[in-house]
């Protein structure tokens, strides 16, 4: 029953979240064991599992692309006194090496998110208006084909290399607004931080496993098989998203009644009722879109520039071997991986069964997600050559920071689901009926 004078849906919008948890109750939640949508948080899991292991990949093997004998001043320098190397088989180091000055190193590793940032806001459109399954899966189709071509580009030259990363730059870029998209029509309310930590926790895990996992390749065989073996299995992951996922709940083959209906019940109130009217304006005069901006350019200026180059700092100043590199490198994400997921949990908890309001969770997770990799991510320049400081502030850094999952990274989906996957460089907005026409007041819906 709608609580007295809720006789539309813009009463719905003012309801806070208890009284929305005391309505969604009278629907009967479905499990979640073999549900359809833990079903999809953990093939999405595994998307972000390849297009992140896809996108670090070449940060490993560019150590063993390099030809260290044309160096003018060795390649086996480094800053900090060299460890041990063991050994390495005698049948590996037969593909290419390449004589790339650092600038060329940078453009080829940078190149790229110059093709990531060109299909973000486009990406949230086309996802809204023709569906975000096959828009997901494409673009990350088209970054397996580029990542496979790799190795031939690289024989051709520098420039060939960066024109293919860029491309899949291009491809992975509307993996995010295609993923917003497709929660906004999956997520009950009080499930968002477990299913969307869930999801985005690939990101970390396809870090940790392709570092170690690249440096382990590159040592028993060599740095061409890097692409191919990691192109192989996001063949496979599109295979399986191809014939088990669905854009929405009303089109699975599979779903049961019980939990169609109680995904559609618990977001009957929250999604706009027509896809053609996107309030641009409102969108773009928002304080709070540019707050969650600034939010995601400062964690993802350190996030991205670290997942980049964080192999190349432990064999240029700290002196690890290409063996022991991708272990080393793949720490800081283990840890960002597993507090994610704690945090995800914590964050629902709080909402759920303390009732904190949604705003309380979100801003908290966000600042302590955000002051806490900054405070040990400067501690770590101050290290030196010591080698266990270094790695272990590094860790305790980028661990930190996966709590924002269940911060700014998801807060747009609790206030304006609709046009999630438009925003997904993340912000929300409160929806008003008035008439026929729909309207964004653009301001955090302390309500929630």
């Amino acid at each position: 029953m709608e609580p007295s004078g809720s006789d539309s849906e813009t009463d719905d919008y003012q309801q806070p979240l208890l009284h929305r948890r005391e309505n969604e109750e009278e629907v009967k939640r479905a499990p979640a064991l073999c549900s359809s949508r833990y079903g999809l948080a953990l093939l999405s899991c595994y998307g972000f599992f390849v297009a992140y292991a896809l996108r670090v990949n070449l940060s490993v093997a560019m150590v063993d692309m390099l030809n260290s004998s044309s160096s003018n001043s060795g390649a086996n320098d480094s800053v900090c006194p060299r460890h041990n190397s063991p050994a390495r088989p005698k049948h590996n180091h037969t593909a290419s090496v390449y004589d790339w000055d650092s600038e060329t190193q940078g453009w080829i590793l940078g190149s790229f998110f110059y093709g990531y940032i060109i299909t973000q806001i486009p990406g949230g459109y086309l996802a809204r208006k023709y569906g975000a399954k096959w828009l997901l899966g494409f673009g990350i189709l088209g970054t397996v084909s580029f990542t496979l071509l790799t190795p031939v580009a690289a024989d051709m030259g520098a420039g060939y290399l960066i024109a293919v990363r860029v491309l899949e730059g291009i491809g992975e870029g509307v993996t995010f607004p295609a993923m917003h998209a497709m929660w906004a029509s999956w997520a009950p309310p009080l499930e968002r931080s477990r299913l969307l930590t869930i999801s985005y926790a690939g990101a970390q895990l396809g870090t940790v496993v392709a570092l170690p996992l690249s440096g382990q390749i590159c040592f028993y065989l060599d740095w061409t098989y890097v692409f191919y073996i990691f192109g192989a299995v996001g063949l496979l992951w599109f295979v399986l998203w191809a014939f088990l996922v669905s854009s929405n709940p009303s089109s699975h083959r599979r779903i049961s009644d019980t939990e169609k209906t109680y995904i559609t019940s618990s977001l009957k109130n929250e999604l706009s009722p027509t896809s053609d009217h996107i309030p641009w304006m409102s969108i773009l005069t928002s304080v709070p879109l540019w707050a969650i901006v600034v939010a995601h350019f400062s964690y993802n200026w350190t996030f991205y520039t670290l997942l980049t180059l964080l192999p190349t700092y432990m064999n240029d100043i700290l002196g690890f071997s290409i063996k022991q590199n991708g272990m080393l490198s793949a720490l800081p994400y283990l840890g960002c991986w597993l507090l994610a997921m704690g945090g995800g949990q914590l964050a629902d908890y709080l909402r759920e069964t303390c009732f904190y309001r949604t705003v309380i969770v979100r801003k908290s997770f966000t600042i302590i997600g955000m002051v806490g990799p900054a405070v040990f991510l400067v501690a770590a320049g101050y290290t030196n050559c010591n080698y266990v400081l270094a790695v272990a502030f590094l860790t305790i850094s980028s661990s930190l920071g996966g709590l924002s999952a269940s911060g700014f990274n998801i807060n747009h989906l609790d206030i304006a689901p609709s046009y999630a996957g438009i925003f997904a460089w993340n912000h929300k907005l409160v929806c008003d009926r008035a008439g026929h026409d729909w309207s964004c007041d653009c301001k955090i819906a302390d309500q929630i």
